[in-house]
């Protein structure tokens, strides 16, 4: 296989314009000729550039709106041939067709039609058939042809010919034939989750999911580990879109932790008052809601003190210079929020690696969406844990019922405690948590080690006794047995949220009783393994 392969033909065929002029430019003034069709080819001879219709090289018009213009042995002869067999070049010549070395192809934008809200008539008709066709070939033709299907390797590819005096390499060919598979899959990968959706089939027999790479990480979640981040497309705000104003680079750790505490603080809306959330280690060590952003900080991060030293801090409206102020006081990883006022960004300037991301808005935790995750051999797909409840969904199961004042404390409470791994308690008071535990293979444990945690926080900030005492609590699934309840009534909790569904539940409910306790059932749980 041949090393260098010159360019003296190209095909360009593109729906986004950006920089078509300036390639075109280039390559003509290397002396190649250039095939192009539609819009692309009026593009490049409006710039002057001359530039040859692809109809002329097959002898057939475009037709049926576009639809049939590249389907023809002209042109997949020219990027299919191998130069090198004696029969193929003979076919060329007998048919009179062209080599073709160099392709030049980004497709029908059906990932922006889709995004848009397009009816199911228009989407179909921004599905490229044509452009995969070509490029799935000069990928495989690889040895003699050059596939170019980003606006971000014209670049790329201009040096490589000034490199090789008008010559590609094959390391060269190889990583474009790769890049560009990658992007016919992904595009095929786009049409039929989104075809699966529009006809309502809910596990169709093949799932594809593919990504763009956003940035290579220095490691994964462990140094032995290589990393890199890629985005589906999706634009959902949070990690993946928010502009990243200062800091170094984010790590594999930073942007895990970094998405909880924005799914979490999205929550609560801006209109019902500030939000913060604070997590380590994709847990939350402290939630709060306050009368401003910095009142909410401040109750967030007197949940667990200890734990928010190297956390994550994700804010539900902007940040300002007081909340900045009260933030740099101890190590944080990063901060995210739906904006920073000039005076917050100037202080948190000062701290050079401390990340700031901003995001046009919070996401929409109600939005339907998938989520998926590896196990060996396999993918587990479900849909996003968009569930919700609000007080009218929630049933009220002992003698005391609670008041407008812990119901709201209740519904708070279950919020976070969707964002908790299971098992799941978190204690909360006033509209903040007080006691979080989380991601033990007991729920007795987790309250113990919530009341634990409040009982240490109270002592370090000379309280004389901790915020648990009044409090209320919730459980992201049922209790199985009295005892942990119990142990969340012993630490001073006096009403409760939990889904019900136990074997149990009547005994429960008789413990809560007993032991003057107001409990709702939810009927939903919240899992997160």
């Amino acid at each position: 296989m041949q090393d260098l392969q010159p360019i003296r033909r190209a095909l360009i065929s593109v729906s986004d314009k950006t920089g078509l002029i300036d390639l075109a430019q280039a390559l003509s003034a290397r002396g190649v000729e250039i095939l192009s069709t539609g819009g692309s080819a009026a593009t490049i001879r409006e710039a002057g550039i001359p530039v040859r219709d692809v109809s002329d090289v097959t002898g057939f018009p475009e037709m049926m709106d576009g639809r049939v213009k590249t389907l023809h042995p002209a042109v997949h002869g020219g990027l299919l041939a191998l130069r090198d067999n004696p029969e193929h070049v003979a076919a060329m010549e007998q048919h009179g067709i062209g080599p073709i070395d160099l392709l030049v192809v980004n497709l029908y934008p059906f990932e922006e039609t889709v995004a848009k809200g397009a009816d199911y008539d228009t989407c179909i008709e921004n599905i490229d058939i044509g452009g995969p066709a070509m490029i799935r070939a000069a990928a495989k033709n690889h040895a003699f042809v050059s596939v170019v299907v980003d606006v971000f390797d014209y670049v790329a590819l201009l040096h490589e010919l000034d490199q090789h005096e008008g010559q590609t390499s094959l390391a060269f060919r190889k990583r474009l034939a790769q890049n560009a598979y990658a992007r016919t899959g992904a595009y095929d990968a786009a049409v039929s989750t989104w075809m699966a959706d529009a006809i309502g089939e809910v596990n169709p027999r093949r799932r594809v999911f593919a990504g763009q790479l956003q940035q290579p990480l220095r490691y994964g979640e462990n140094p032995h580990q290589r990393a890199a981040f890629y985005i589906d497309g999706s634009n959902r705000p949070g990690v993946a879109t928010a502009e990243q104003l200062q800091g170094k680079e984010l790590s594999y750790n930073n942007i895990n932790d970094t998405d909880a505490a924005f799914e979490l603080v999205s929550e609560f809306l801006p209109s019902d008052g500030p939000a913060c959330a604070i997590i380590k280690h994709a847990n939350p060590c402290g939630v709060a809601r306050g009368e401003s952003i910095l009142d909410a900080y401040r109750k967030a991060f007197d949940c667990d003190r200890t734990s928010a030293f190297g956390g994550i801090v994700a804010l539900n409206t902007p940040l300002d210079a007081e909340t900045a102020q009260a933030i740099t006081e101890i190590f944080t990883e990063v901060v995210i929020a739906p904006g920073a006022d000039p005076a917050a960004r100037e202080i948190f300037a000062a701290k050079k690696n401390l990340r700031l991301l901003i995001t046009p808005k919070l996401a929409d935790t109600a939005e339907a969406g998938l989520a998926w995750k590896q196990v060996s051999g396999g993918l587990l797909v479900q849909d996003r844990d968009n569930g919700r409840r609000v007080q009218d969904d929630l049933k009220v199961v002992t003698k005391k019922a609670p008041t407008d004042a812990q119901m709201a404390d209740l519904l708070f409470a279950w919020k976070v405690a969707k964002h908790v791994k299971s098992n799941a308690i978190v204690y909360a008071r006033d509209g903040a948590t007080v006691g979080i535990g989380a991601g033990q293979m007991s729920r007795l444990d987790s309250a113990l080690i919530a009341a634990k945690k409040a009982e240490r926080m109270a002592e370090a900030m000379g309280l004389p006794e901790p915020l648990t005492k009044g409090c209320v609590v919730a459980s992201d699934a049922f209790f199985p047995f009295p005892d942990g309840l119990m142990e969340a009534a012993a630490a001073g909790a006096s009403a409760v949220i939990q889904p019900g569904g136990s074997m149990r539940d009547d005994e429960v409910i008789a413990a809560a009783d007993e032991a003057g306790l107001a409990m709702v059932l939810t009927g939903m749980r919240h899992f997160r393994h």
